[in-house]
């Protein structure tokens, strides 16, 4: 899971052009969206896709996309359990 999780991390960083922040200044169990990353609705956006284009999953659910993209932790699992 760590693996994943730091995969994630790298390409949330370059999906979302986020130059000035490295891998490690991201907790994985901090609020993507909000007070924590500071991520808006564009972002969800570009993460959607990042989950289609490399893990094939797609989420069509708005209430689904919530839960999942709420923290760097709670995308590996939803990729792990889905994938």
């Amino acid at each position: 899971m760590d693996e994943l999780i730091q995969e994630l991390k790298e390409k949330i960083i370059a999906q979302l052009n986020l130059e000035d922040i490295e891998p490690d200044e991201i907790d994985a169990t901090q609020p993507l969206f909000g007070d924590g990353l500071g991520l808006d609705s564009i972002d969800a956006l570009e993460l959607i896709v990042l989950m289609e284009r490399d893990y094939n999953i797609k989420i069509s659910d708005a209430a689904e996309g919530r839960k999942v993209f709420s923290t760097v932790k709670t995308m590996a699992e939803y990729i792990k359990a889905n994938s």
